[in-house]
């Protein structure tokens, strides 16, 4: 794979061609604010905060999505983009119902950490205050709608990981929903496998362990890496019992 060079805060650095910004951008200890991406999953490009500027291009790109090519001129940490980054956060909190004092991951979530490092104190737009139900039919989970951000982690993680694919996306815009098994209740699934892989990967109280109480959830992503891992190096191979 061929080695390009591009410029990045007025640094030139290397990357391989094809490689994603926002891993060049990491590799070279510059950290953006992502909550849709995960490392071990498919990138999606969805949430918007990894958004940089590109010299030439009036339109910002996400990194996550955006190759390196030769040439490239980035800058991510303007304050167009630090302004549109708080924008962003701030209509995700007024778009559902996040209560934080009240969440099992308050403390914990990674939609509130990303509130706090930009300095988020207030939301100044109209809260919609849907009316959204929570799916606690799951014998082990539960399903909050109100705080879904609709990161699509847990689509991700269960097709490309599990390979069940009981996740998906149901209607437009701010009116999507999470459905399980074409919108049934998740309980009712004949697919879920029980998991708990998306439960883990979402970065709210969305997806949470039943009978968890307030700020009580810690949820863990490095179990991805785990798996990849080893599905990678062979670390698990199949044995015929008959062989025994």
């Amino acid at each position: 794979m061929a080695v390009v060079t591009l410029t990045i805060n007025d640094e030139l650095v290397s990357a391989q061609e094809g490689q994603t910004l926002l891993s060049v951008l990491r590799e070279h200890g510059i950290q953006l604010p992502t909550l849709c991406h995960l490392d071990g999953l498919s990138e999606r490009g969805g949430c918007r905060l990894c958004l940089v500027e590109i010299a030439g291009n009036n339109k910002l790109q996400p990194a996550c999505v955006t190759p390196a090519v030769e040439g490239l001129v980035v800058r991510t940490h303007s304050d167009r983009l630090v302004k549109y980054r708080k924008m962003i956060l701030e209509l995700l909190f007024s778009e559902r119902n996040h209560v934080c004092a009240v969440c099992v991951m308050n403390g914990n979530c990674e939609l509130q950490w990303e509130a706090a490092k930009v300095g988020m104190d207030h939301v100044r737009y109209d809260y919609l205050n849907p009316s959204l139900p929570v799916d606690a039919s799951h014998e082990r989970f539960t399903l909050d709608h109100n705080r879904c951000i609709l990161c699509t982690r847990c689509v991700r993680v269960c097709d490309e990981i599990e390979g069940a694919h009981v996740w998906d996306l149901m209607g437009r815009g701010a009116n999507s929903m999470m459905i399980a098994d074409l919108n049934r209740p998740w309980g009712e699934s004949q697919s879920c496998t029980s998991c708990g892989k998306c439960v883990q990967v979402c970065p709210t109280g969305a997806l949470a362990q039943r009978g968890s109480s307030v700020a009580e959830m810690e949820k863990q992503h490095d179990f991805l890496r785990w798996i990849l891992d080893g599905r990678e190096k062979n670390v698990w191979e199949y044995t015929d019992a008959k062989s025994n």
